[in-house]
């Protein structure tokens, strides 16, 4: 009896059966073709996440709102975002990363132009949760999970660079956008959004039509060869609830600079435009450590090269207590990027490591969604906690602590890791 196809890769173009593993299969030069359209794809999508933060000031003044009501379309965006990483990665899993892709690449043009005529900031705000955020989500975990498996010995580099989308878009899309909303008018800029989302990424999605490698569809579903696994003391269901945990914290401490940066700055007297370079300087830290990370990981594995990073996230945001001159915060900033840019994709590398490969779009999908939770409850925390005290010192002990309890519980998935071993090959009936 042979073997079934995974869901996922039934409605993917099939392989030519002449097609040479070496031309299409994992580790390939198609492989390697697939990854930088992932990155291509990831930085175009993620606009999502930008433009609402970039276009607030002028929203808030155009419907006469206070900040608080200005900042509901952004809240929506990041819920909308996280569910989508979840959602879209069960569709990528039993359909293929094309169809999901698209179905995105349409709802961001959607979102953006519905957006565009709206009359009241509720509307917006719905727009953005259930167009644009889950749109986004398309472009990140789903990517990654997608991409994990046309990739063996240089998964974390592969990994860590679609993941860079992200952060090179937070670099990119402001800069380019800047102009045409003083000059066109946000919602101007909004419809060429709409509009360059679907052009783009429609192209590029259809890209992406291959089939899983023939030695990936093999694994998802039954091992017949041997290979190299990774075997750990707990159950899948436990596993991937505390990486889900470590998500929330090291992200809880993750969002501390990240979202109060800029307003620290200005309580500071430095002004919100240092801190918006700081902000950028710290995105292309992070682009930096992300494709460090990767290399790094291919060598160490995931769960090792993710408890490094939480180490150096918790030393760099330690520096922020002692250094708050105009310089050195410059520096922590770059520093801080340079730490904490790879620990979010290490876990999809940990996901692919220890857990099925046919489930890893929504595994990923689920730890994507708790690190987002943890951006979420640390920056309202560390708001919460200025407002308290009337000052960022204790919020950032705050994400110290969170930082050191994502380091226990890494330290403890990695003493119930067991050693690598050849998998006994299982013989299947003709």
């Amino acid at each position: 009896m042979p073997l079934l196809k995974p869901r996922h890769a039934q409605s993917e173009k099939p392989f030519d059966d002449n097609t040479q593993a070496g031309q299409a299969g994992v580790d390939s030069t198609y492989a390697w073709v697939r990854m930088f359209i992932s990155v291509v794809l990831g930085t175009i999508g993620s606009v999502g996440m930008w433009a609402v933060v970039l276009v607030l000031p002028a929203v808030q003044a155009e419907f006469g709102i206070d900040r608080a009501s200005a900042s509901l379309p952004y809240t929506m965006t990041m819920i909308g975002y996280a569910v989508g990483n979840v959602l879209i990665g069960r569709i990528v899993d039993r359909f293929g990363i094309t169809r999901p892709t698209i179905f995105a690449a349409l709802m961001l043009g959607a979102g953006f132009i519905l957006a565009a005529y709206t009359t009241a900031i509720w509307q917006l705000a719905v727009l953005q949760g259930l167009l644009i955020g889950i749109g986004t989500a398309a472009t990140f975990g789903p990517l990654i999970a997608d991409l994990s498996h046309w990739f063996n010995k240089r998964r974390g580099i592969a990994v860590a660079a679609a993941a860079s989308g992200n952060y090179l878009a937070g670099a990119i899309w402001p800069n380019i956008l800047e102009g045409y909303v003083a000059t066109q008018g946000w919602r101007t800029t909004y419809l060429g959004i709409g509009i360059v989302c679907m052009v783009t990424m429609i192209p590029l999605a259809l890209m992406l039509r291959r089939k899983l490698p023939k030695t990936e569809v093999v694994e998802t579903k039954q091992s017949s060869v041997s290979r190299k696994i990774k075997t750990i003391d707990l159950s899948p269901r436990a596993l991937q609830t505390m990486l889900a945990l470590a998500g929330i914290c090291c992200c809880v401490a993750m969002a501390m600079p990240q979202v109060h940066l800029v307003a620290y700055c200005g309580d500071l007297g430095f002004g919100l435009k240092r801190g918006a370079e700081m902000l950028s300087l710290m995105l292309v830290g992070g682009v930096l450590s992300r494709i460090a990370s990767g290399f790094i990981a291919d060598y160490i594995g995931g769960v090792r090269t993710l408890i490094l990073g939480s180490v150096l996230q918790c030393l760099a945001l330690t520096l922020y207590i002692p250094f708050d001159g105009l310089m050195s915060l410059y520096i922590v900033s770059f520093v801080f990027g340079l730490s904490q840019g790879g620990i979010v994709p290490s876990y999809a590398i940990i996901v692919r490591e220890y857990l099925p490969a046919h489930e890893a779009g929504q595994r990923v999908g689920m730890v994507i969604m708790a690190t987002l939770m943890g951006m979420a409850l640390g920056g309202w925390m560390s708001g919460w906690i200025y407002d308290v005290t009337g000052s960022y010192r204790t919020a950032f002990l705050n994400g110290i602590a969170w930082n050191m309890v994502n380091i226990v519980i890494m330290l403890l998935v990695l003493w119930r890791t067991r050693e690598p071993h050849d998998e006994t090959p299982i013989p299947h009936p003709a």
